[in-house]
């Protein structure tokens, strides 16, 4: 079997994530379209809803929205977050002992910098909830620059203890299904709804873990952000990643069904659907989104044409793909294979300025 069906797949990103991030620059009058060619992402793709980006053409926008609104928070608060206040941040946090002095410390540093809304540790019955409310008037850029603070912070705490945290939920104010389902497989936790506030819930045992970066580490950190908060701290041991991993090595055929995937993983049906109801996750949404990023992934290969795709994908009638990859993103493979590829897009450059703050 060739090693590419092997190969982890990365999650792409919602389209809508896209135009979020936008809303600053928007309202200054920049010139978006070319800020997205710079990224790699046509910006046609705005109008369809339903389309998706790779991780590195999302990072590649961070980085040029940061660069041209010389702004951490890309011009979604009414003042600017200063270039370099994540990396004085970061230096500060790794003089802490433990996790709970380092968010403890962060949450004050926080409330220096960030406008427009504050963040909070509470402890209480044995969970630590980190707390993100508006101070003032709650806007849609507002909201976002809360929910890009949530995930910054989530893995920062995970960078400085070198594990990932799990979460036991996430809470996200008036924010819609789509965003609901992202959040959740992003955080890898159920995703609530609040009441004027957004944050993160875990057990405060891991407040006790000790800090192990340092002032050499904290460097090697800063360069390779805001990539690495995409993808290193995700849970590679979770179901729904054992199960994109075993669907992958059959993706090229009729992938096996929940039956054969719990059989595969030494656990009954009735066990795999409960684990993933904690996860967020369900079975058929897992296929779907696992050959939905395939797709968007060959896509971008033109060596590949549209019948070799629907091949590696399963799919016996390329006619059966075009369907399901319109249901997926609302657009046929080839009008997104040409509203995809953007000639001369610039590659990111993370090291030449202070690293963004990755949205979620």
């Amino acid at each position: 079997m060739p090693s590419s069906y092997s190969r982890p797949v990365q999650h792409t990103i919602a389209i809508a994530q896209v135009a979020h991030i936008l809303q600053g620059a928007r309202a200054r009058g920049m010139d978006c379209s070319r800020l997205l060619q710079r990224a790699g992402i046509a910006p046609m793709l705005l109008e369809s809803p339903l389309a998706r980006v790779t991780q590195g053409q999302y990072a590649a926008l961070v980085v040029q929205l940061t660069r041209h609104m010389r702004d951490e928070l890309w011009g979604l608060c009414d003042r600017p977050v200063p270039l370099g206040s994540f990396a004085t941040g970061c230096r500060l946090l790794v003089r802490c002992e433990t996790l709970g002095q380092a968010l403890r410390q962060g949450c004050r540093y926080a409330h220096q910098v960030l406008p427009g809304f504050g963040v909070h540790l509470q402890v209480a019955g044995g969970q630590a909830t980190l707390r993100i409310a508006a101070r003032g008037a709650r806007t849609p850029a507002l909201e976002y620059a809360q929910r890009s603070f949530m995930f910054f912070a989530f893995g920062t705490l995970c960078w400085l203890v070198a594990r990932r945290i799990p979460l036991q939920d996430v809470i996200y104010d008036r924010d819609a299904a789509v965003q609901r389902s992202e959040a959740s497989r992003l955080f890898q936790a159920p995703v609530h709804p609040g009441h004027g506030w957004m944050g993160l819930r875990f057990d405060a045992r891991w407040l006790d873990l000790p800090v192990v970066q340092s002032t050499e580490s904290v460097e090697t950190f800063l360069r390779q952000m805001p990539g690495d908060l995409l993808v290193k701290y995700r849970d590679h041991t979770s179901l729904t990643e054992r199960i994109r991993r075993v669907l992958r090595r059959h993706l090229h055929e009729d992938l096996p069904s929940l039956e054969q995937v719990s059989a595969s993983l030494a656990m009954t049906p009735q066990t795999l659907r409960r684990h993933l109801q904690r996860e967020g996750q369900g079975f058929q949404a897992i296929k779907d989104s696992l050959r939905r990023d395939v797709a968007v992934e060959y896509l971008s290969r033109p060596d590949l044409t549209l019948i070799e795709i629907a091949e590696r994908l399963g799919y016996s009638e390329a006619s059966t793909f075009h369907r399901a990859f319109k249901a997926w993103t609302g657009l046929a493979p080839g009008a997104y294979r040409e509203r995809y590829l953007v000639p001369g897009a610039e590659a990111p450059d993370a090291a030449a300025l202070p690293p963004p703050l990755p949205a979620a």
